[in-house]
C-alpha cells in the first residue's frame, strides 16, 4: 500500500528560517538576509511554481533601506502571491522572555509596516525556533489579525498535544489554528527523499491536508535547486503523498475546513528550560528597557497634552524596535555567541538612552508648570508615579553638591502640608559632599505630588542601628533572620502565622554541566553545596527603613543581601549583589514556605497561569506566588524569569529562582568540552537584581500583587525643583480607574496614526469580569473587560466622541487594514 492514500496531500513551504544573531554577530546575519532573498528570487524565475515564505520583518526593512533594487524584486513577487509573509512580527522572538507589551509592539510595528510598504499583512503567525510559547499567544495574535500559528518546539517527545493541528485557546476564548511542524524546518541542500521521509513518519495517518518545511536554513540560505527538483521527483513516486509548493495560509484555509480539530488550552512548553536563566545579563536588560519605555512613553504623552512637548512617536518606536530586535530568540535566550552580547548591550542602551531622555524631558516639562513660590531656604521635590493607580512609596533622593540644605531636613507635602518623617540613608558617592535621603511618599495615579524640604526637624533621623537586633517589623509585615544561616526564620504579616519553613539552604550551589540550552533535561535541582553566612548586621533602623545586611561565601563567589523593610511596606525588599565565580554551576535563592494545599501561580506575558510543583524548570515575569491555607507570600523580581517550585514534601514547598547559570557560550550538544579547552563561561562576575517577599493573609489578588510587581519594575521618579509661577497645583493625576482594582492600565500613548487619538491598552489580571470608569486627561468614559482580555482603546482627538475599541495594531476590527504602497 502507497502512502499517497494514507496521508497528505503535502503542503511544501520553501523557507531559509534565518537567525540574525547566533553564532554570528547580526552584521553577518544581515549579509546572510540579502542573499537569501536573491537567492530566492532567482529560484522563482527559473521555476514557474516555486513559492517562497518568509517572516521576520526587521529583514525586510533592512533590505528596503539598503538595497531598494532587491526590495522592488520582493514587492512585485508578493504582489503576485510567490513571496509570502508570514509571522507578522518583527523578528522570531524568545517566546517565554518578553513581556506582553512586547509582543504587542512585534504585531503593532510590523504589521503597520507591511501595509505600508508592501500593501499586506500577515495573517499566519510563524515562529519556529524559540523554545517554548507562552499560553497568552493565541489572544495576542489573534488580536493583530493572525488567525493560525505554525512552530516546532516542544517537539513530540517533549510535550503531548491534542493533534499535529488543534485550535489552540488562551484564557479569555481566543483562538487560533495551530500546527506542529514535523521533523525540522530546514533541510538539507540536496535531495531531499529523507527528509521528508522523516518528516512523514511524525505526521498522522489522514487524507487530511498536512505541511512540510524544506529549504536550508539557520544561516540563511533557502530551497535549492537541488531541493526543487527532488520535491519534483518524489511527487511523481508512488511511495509518498501528493506533493506541491505551496503558501501556509493555503494550508491553513483548507485544513480549518475540516471538522473535529482538538482544542489545546494552555502554553505549549518546555524545550530548552536553562534558556530562562541563560545569560542573566540580557534577560535584565531586556526587562529594564522595556519598562523604562513604558514610563517614558506615558510621561511623553501626558507632556503632549499638558505642555505641549513635541510628539516622541518615532523615537519611541525606534526605541521599541531596537528592544524588539533583541528579543529575537538566540538573543534573549543567552544561547548566541560572546560577541553578539556586546552588540546587544549598545542595542538595548540605546533603547534605554532615549527612554531616559523622553522622561526626563517629559516629567521636565511637567514640573517647570507648578506653581512654587520663592521661599528663602527651602528646596522643592516633585515625585511622579507611572501607574494608573496610587501608590505608596519610599523615594531616595540625592542632594547634591554643593548640599542645597545642611543638617537636619524638615520634610512636608505640598507647599506646607503635614510633615514627613525623613531618614538618611547611604549615599551613592563615597567623597564628601553628598548625601542621600529616604521618605515614605503618597502619590496620586499617572500623577505627581510636590513636597518641600527644609532646614531643621526632629522627624529626621539619622537611620543608625540601636541595637543588634535581626528582627524587622513595621506593623504591616515582620521578619526575623537566623545569624546561623543567614537566611530569614520568621516572615508573616502583622497578625498572621510564620510563612517560612525550616531546613532549607536559601542559596544553593546546583551543578549543571547541560549545554546552554539545557537540553534533554527538566529540571536543575543537583545541589553541589550553599553559601555559608561570613557576616550579618544591623546597618539601618529609623522611621522610614530598616536594614539588615547578610554576607555570604561559596569557594571563589559572593553573595550579598539586603533586606529591607520600610515604613508601611507589605514587602521585605532584598538587594542582592552576587559576585559569581563558579564554572557548570548555577545558583538558586530558595524560598521554603509552610504552607498546606499549596498552589503556585506564576507570571506570564499579560496574564498568569498555575502550575505543577514537581522541581521543573519554568519561564515566569515579575512574580511568583505560592498560596496555601495559612496564606501565602508572592516573591516579586526586576529581571529574573526561572522558577521551580518543589512541592513533594507535605505542608511545604519550595519556590527556587534560578538567578544565575553558568554554561560555556553557545554551546550545544552533542559536542563536549575538552578536558584543557579554553571557553569562555556566562554570568560571571557581579551582577545586581532586587526581589521582594511579600506574605498576605488571602489570596493572591486580594494582596494586589500584580501592582507591588509592577510598582518595583516602574518605580517613581524624584526630581529636586525650584521656583517657578505655574498653573499647575502642588499635586495632580492624569489618570484615574474606578471600579476594577484588579485591570491594569499598563499603555498610554500616541495613536501610530498621528491623528491626534490617544491610545489606552489594559488587560484583566484577576480571571473575573470587570466594569471601569475611567479618567485621563480629563476625558470620562466606561468600559467592560472579559476575564483576561487584553483591551485597547483609541480616544479620538475630538474631546466629545467616545472611545474606540481597536485591535492591536490600532485598526477597528471589522475594518479592513489600510495598505497602500502595495
Amino acid at each position: 500500500m502507497t502512502q499517497t492514500g494514507a496521508r497528505g496531500p503535502l503542503h511544501m513551504i520553501g523557507n531559509a528560517h534565518t537567525d540574525a544573531v547566533w553564532l554570528w554577530q547580526w552584521q553577518e546575519g544581515f549579509q546572510e538576509v540579502r542573499a537569501t532573498f536573491r537567492s530566492a528570487l532567482d529560484r522563482m524565475d527559473e521555476y514557474p511554481d516555486y513559492v517562497f515564505t518568509a517572516d521576520s520583518v526587521a529583514y525586510l526593512s533592512w533590505i528596503d533601506e539598503h538595497d531598494p533594487e532587491l526590495f522592488e524584486r520582493i514587492r512585485k513577487r508578493v504582489t503576485e502571491g510567490r513571496f509570502e509573509i508570514v509571522g507578522g512580527w518583527w523578528v522570531e522572538p524568545d517566546c517565554n522572555l518578553p513581556g506582553g507589551e512586547a509582543f504587542v509592539r512585534h504585531a503593532l510595528y510590523s504589521q503597520r509596516w507591511l501595509a505600508e510598504h508592501l500593501g499586506v499583512i500577515a495573517t499566519v503567525g510563524c515562529n519556529v525556533d524559540p523554545f517554548g510559547h507562552n499560553a497568552t499567544l493565541p489572544q495576542l495574535l489573534s488580536k493583530a489579525r493572525l488567525d493560525s500559528y505554525a512552530f516546532l518546539r516542544p517537539q513530540r517527545h517533549e510535550r503531548e498535544l491534542p493533534g499535529q493541528k488543534f485550535w489552540w485557546e488562551a484564557a479569555d476564548g481566543s483562538r487560533v489554528l495551530a500546527y506542529r511542524i514535523p521533523h525540522e524546518y530546514c533541510s538539507p541542500g540536496g535531495e531531499i527523499s529523507g527528509h521528508v521521509t522523516k518528516a512523514v513518519q511524525q505526521l498522522p495517518v489522514t487524507t487530511e491536508p498536512l505541511m512540510v518545511f524544506y529549504g536550508v536554513g539557520n544561516h540563511g540560505g533557502g530551497p535549492t535547486i537541488e531541493n526543487i527538483e527532488s520535491i519534483k521527483q518524489l511527487a511523481e513516486r508512488d511511495l509518498f503523498p501528493e506533493m506541491f509548493p505551496s503558501t501556509m495560509r493555503r494550508f491553513f484555509d483548507e485544513a480549518r475546513t475540516f471538522d473535529g480539530i482538538p482544542v489545546h488550552a494552555s502554553e505549549l512548553q518546555p524545550h530548552a528550560i536553562g534558556c530562562y536563566a541563560a545569560h542573566s545579563g540580557i534577560k535584565r536588560q531586556n526587562r529594564l528597557a522595556e519598562q523604562a519605555l513604558l514610563a517614558a512613553e506615558k510621561w511623553a504623552t501626558v507632556a503632549a497634552e499638558v505642555s505641549g512637548m513635541p510628539d516622541a512617536t518615532a523615537e519611541l518606536g525606534h526605541a521599541w524596535k531596537q528592544v524588539l530586535f533583541n528579543q529575537f530568540h538566540d538573543i534573549a535566550a543567552g544561547t548566541a555567541i560572546e560577541p553578539a552580547y556586546d552588540d546587544a548591550r549598545d542595542q538595548l542602551g540605546e533603547a534605554k538612552a532615549i527612554a531616559a531622555r523622553l522622561a526626563n524631558r517629559s516629567i521636565q516639562s511637567i514640573a517647570r508648570q507648578i506653581d512654587i513660590p520663592a521661599e528663602s531656604a527651602m528646596v522643592p521635590v516633585a515625585v511622579f508615579n507611572p501607574h494608573a493607580w496610587p501608590v505608596t512609596a519610599t523615594v531616595e533622593l540625592e542632594l547634591g553638591y554643593p548640599a542645597p540644605l545642611r543638617g537636619a531636613i524638615a520634610l512636608s507635602e505640598g507647599l506646607g502640608g503635614r510633615p514627613i518623617a525623613v531618614q538618611e540613608v547611604r549615599s551613592t558617592a563615597t567623597a564628601n559632599g553628598r548625601r542621600r535621603i529616604a521618605f515614605k511618599a503618597t502619590l496620586p495615579p499617572l500623577g505627581y505630588q510636590l513636597y518641600t524640604m527644609r532646614p531643621g526637624d526632629t522627624s529626621y533621623h539619622l537611620g543608625q542601628p540601636s541595637d543588634d537586633r535581626l528582627r524587622l517589623d513595621n506593623g504591616v509585615v515582620r521578619a526575623e533572620i537566623d545569624p546561623a544561616t543567614g537566611w530569614l526564620k520568621t516572615l508573616a504579616t502583622a497578625t498572621g502565622p510564620n510563612l517560612l519553613a525550616s531546613g532549607v539552604a536559601h542559596a544553593q550551589v546546583i551543578d549543571d554541566d547541560t549545554d546552554t540550552w539545557s537540553h534533554g533535561v527538566r529540571s536543575l535541582w543537583k545541589t553541589a553545596g550553599a553559601f555559608e553566612v561570613t557576616r550579618v548586621r544591623r546597618l539601618a533602623d529609623g522611621p522610614v527603613r530598616q536594614l539588615i545586611r547578610v554576607e555570604s561565601a561559596y569557594q571563589d563567589s559572593r553573595l550579598v543581601e539586603e533586606f529591607v523593610l520600610d515604613a508601611e511596606s507589605d514587602a521585605v525588599e532584598v538587594r542582592v549583589t552576587v559576585d559569581w565565580r563558579e564554572r557548570l554551576k548555577a545558583l538558586k535563592l530558595c524560598f521554603p514556605f509552610a504552607l498546606r494545599q499549596a498552589e503556585a501561580t506564576h507570571e506570564i506575558p499579560y496574564g498568569h497561569l498555575v502550575r505543577e510543583q514537581n522541581r521543573e524548570e519554568v519561564p515566569s515575569h515579575a512574580w511568583v506566588d505560592v498560596s496555601g491555607g495559612e496564606g501565602g507570600v508572592a516573591v516579586l523580581n526586576d529581571g529574573k524569569y526561572s522558577f521551580a517550585v518543589d512541592g513533594s514534601t507535605a505542608g511545604r514547598s519550595v519556590l527556587a529562582m534560578t538567578a544565575v547559570r553558568s554554561p560555556v557560550y553557545a554551546w550545544h550538544d552533542p559536542r563536549r568540552l575538552d578536558d584543557d579547552g579554553v571557553y569562555e563561561y556566562l554570568d560571571q562576575g557581579l551582577q545586581r537584581f532586587t526581589y521582594r517577599l511579600q506574605p498576605h493573609d488571602g489570596d493572591w489578588r486580594a494582596a494586589g500583587v500584580v501592582r507591588r510587581a509592577a510598582e518595583l519594575n516602574q518605580p517613581v521618579t524624584p526630581l529636586i525643583e525650584c521656583f517657578h509661577d505655574g498653573p499647575l497645583p502642588a499635586s495632580q493625576s492624569y489618570l484615574t480607574v474606578k471600579g476594577a482594582d484588579h485591570v491594569a492600565f499598563a499603555v498610554v500613548k500616541r495613536a501610530e496614526d498621528n491623528n491626534g487619538a490617544l491610545i489606552v491598552r489594559a488587560h484583566e489580571t484577576a480571571g473575573r469580569p470587570a466594569e471601569a470608569t475611567v479618567t485621563i486627561l480629563g476625558r470620562t468614559f466606561d468600559t467592560a473587560f472579559r476575564p483576561h482580555e487584553v483591551k485597547t482603546l483609541q480616544l479620538p482627538r475630538d474631546a466629545d466622541a467616545p472611545p474606540v475599541d481597536v485591535d492591536l495594531l490600532e485598526w477597528e476590527p471589522a475594518e479592513p487594514p489600510p495598505v497602500r504602497g502595495g
